[in-house]
């Protein structure tokens, strides 16, 4: 009989249960890709689980371990010192959480990994709810959108993650988007080099979650950038920080929000204070960066 050998392409699955236009499945993609075979994952309860997949299967091509929503931190710290025990630095371990896992529910752990210097690499793939158990509002969910938890749109702004992390004085934090692949690359590509601990934020739209059609999902997560409603930028040893993707002429947040049926119900005043807040915060943001 004849040997047909293959060689499968990647380290997660062609086909997988998520969302059509999951910006998370992308982002997953690219993360594991660049940091190799010699990785282990670490996935919370949420989107991301099903690559953890269930009883003998899974959608990824490397080693993991699918733990609890609050300590996903603690878990890959602890994997990262059995193998440091070993004499095993080579192997990459990194915790990949949404933003309730991470900006809410798992804070206080991956505070305490940082604090520790425990030498990880942390993904937060940010949809900007907990779109897993039903579009509640988390501590990302930008202002005035909609949630279910947020019927009439939120009334506060979102945590300032990449801030809080980069308090931390950890070796490399930045913010990336699945609308720009190559700087997303050559973020996990300096995270790994970095040593660790290091953590990406990743804007990742969610099509069931915001309203829209799946294959816009690139398209608003570029929009996002443009209009600096995300800003991509990079914090080394917390004191080199830099704008990875400028945006010198940004297009008014409109052209963003009018894309998303969560912001159907915003009003022409919350409009403009949606975009006085985000002009606010990228002039704060460049000067934070410029007196790094």
């Amino acid at each position: 009989m004849l040997e047909i050998k293959t060689r499968a392409k990647g380290f997660v699955a062609h086909g997988v249960s998520a969302c059509a236009g999951c910006g998370l499945e992308l982002a997953i993609r690219v993360v594991v890709d660049v940091l190799g075979r010699n990785t282990v994952i670490v996935i919370p309860p949420g989107c991301a689980a099903l690559f953890s997949g269930f009883g003998s299967e899974t959608a990824l091509r490397i080693p993991g371990l699918q733990g609890n929503l609050e300590n996903t931190a603690a878990y890959a710290a602890g994997i990262k010192a059995g193998f440091e025990m070993q004499g095993r630095s080579d192997i990459n371990v990194l915790g990949f959480a949404g933003d309730g896992a991470t900006v809410d529910i798992g804070l206080q752990s991956l505070s305490g990994a940082f604090e520790r210097g425990d030498r990880i690499l942390y993904v937060c793939y940010d949809n900007e709810a907990y779109m897993n158990t039903g579009i509640q509002g988390s501590g990302s969910t930008p202002h005035q959108a909609w949630t279910t938890t947020t019927p009439a749109g939120k009334t506060a702004r979102r945590k300032d993650m990449l801030q809080i992390v980069a308090a931390h004085g950890i070796p490399y934090a930045a913010t990336a988007s699945i609308g720009y692949v190559e700087d997303l690359r050559k973020k996990v590509g300096k995270a790994k080099a970095s040593g660790g601990p290091a953590y990406i934020h990743i804007h990742s739209p969610c099509p069931p979650g915001w309203g829209f059609e799946p294959e816009k999902s690139v398209e608003i997560a570029r929009a996002a950038v443009r209009t600096r409603s995300w800003p991509l930028y990079e914090i080394v040893d917390r004191v080199k920080g830099r704008i990875t993707v400028p945006v010198g002429k940004p297009q008014p947040v409109a052209e963003y929000l009018k894309l998303q049926g969560r912001f159907a119900g915003i009003t022409p005043e919350e409009l403009e204070l949606v975009q006085k807040e985000v002009e606010e915060e990228y002039a704060l943001l460049l000067k934070r960066l410029d007196s790094q």
